[in-house]
């Protein structure tokens, strides 16, 4: 039985990269909705449509678990996905509480870069409100690191200058911490390092998820029994082209050269 990660397009690599690290005698399946992606910027109520189709496909794959490794998707669609599967459903979210407890030892504040669909979501909020006593937490949308990642563009000569050009009417001299809110945003963990002074801490919710997903295959009895092969699918139809087979592979060894 395979672990199905899934996410609107390439971003679900970062936390796949990270199960793989910690889990590699599994199978994977990485599914990218890249016929409906980017979902950030979309209404709510189609995001969850896809979502709901997506896992459908997915629960007849024959799959142990599944990884919902999308931010947007996470928080708009993880409760209703519960109620239909039986098998374990992970999600993840912008990783704010560990950010708060760094960044209020600093005397600083935190950061939140994520897409708009899940700085609006009432899910976020939430969680901001339950653990953000200080009022020490800001967001900003960046969905156009979405769409360079879906480019396969990580020139920092065209990545920099946006962050820059986004980030203008913030003091970053201010964060102790900033999270990295989507799952497409750590391909860009070096390009925002630049910017913010060299104690900024850049974090993101890949390793806890991952962490969680051993956790509870281990309670299952569940761990092991691959080779660590990974199938890939987009929006349902499987990726058999040596090109596009090529780029995630590429994509995971940068993600491999970043956190060298």
């Amino acid at each position: 039985m395979k672990i199905a990660f899934f996410d609107s397009g390439i971003g679900g690599l970062t936390v796949l990269h990270q199960a793989m690290k910690i889990l590699p005698n599994e199978d994977y399946l990485f599914y990218a909705d890249t016929a409906h992606v980017p979902y950030g910027e979309k209404p709510k109520e189609m995001v969850k449509k896809y979502v709901l189709e997506a896992a459908d496909f997915l629960a007849a794959q024959d799959i142990k678990a599944l990884v919902v490794a999308c931010n947007t998707a996470t928080s708009i669609a993880i409760e209703d996905l519960r109620k239909i599967y039986s098998f374990p459903i992970l999600g993840i979210e912008p990783a704010v509480k560990p950010a708060i407890q760094q960044s209020e030892k600093k005397r600083k504040k935190v950061l939140v870069l994520a897409t708009r669909l899940t700085l609006k979501e009432e899910k976020y909020h939430h969680l901001v409100e339950c653990i953000d006593k200080y009022d020490i937490v800001d967001g900003l949308p960046l969905p156009g690191l979405v769409t360079l990642a879906e480019q396969y563009n990580f020139h920092e000569d065209q990545v920099v200058p946006y962050l820059k050009e986004q980030l203008m009417p913030f003091d970053l001299n201010q964060y102790g911490t900033v999270v990295l809110g989507c799952t497409h945003f750590p391909f860009f963990k070096d390009s925002v390092k630049k910017l913010f002074p060299d104690e900024t801490d850049i974090i993101d919710g890949s390793i806890g998820t991952a962490n969680n997903l051993k956790r509870i295959l281990r309670e299952r009895g569940q761990i092991g029994g691959g080779t660590g092969a990974i199938t890939f699918y987009q929006s349902s139809v499987e990726v058999k082209d040596p090109e596009t087979l090529g780029h995630y592979h590429e994509a995971l060894d940068r993600l491999d050269a970043l956190n060298k």
